[in-house]
């Protein structure tokens, strides 16, 4: 059985902690700011955490081997 490929895409925007936890950047972050609150933009920022049953997914399809 050959080897599954790490999803190119899936390994620019994703990040496996040490735990096993999926993390992955907030949306809405890319233009069109002026009309964003400034909550929205401040709470935006950094990482946050996948939800389990997307975790679930990208381990097992996108990144198998992360």
């Amino acid at each position: 059985m050959p080897k599954m490929k790490t999803k190119s895409g899936a390994k620019k925007r994703f990040k496996i902690t040490g735990t096993g936890k999926v993390l992955m950047a907030h949306a809405n972050k890319r233009h069109g700011l002026r009309k964003r609150s400034q909550k929205m933009k401040r709470t935006a920022r950094g990482t946050k955490a996948l939800a389990p049953g997307d975790a679930n997914l990208v381990t097992q399809f996108f990144m198998p081997y992360a």
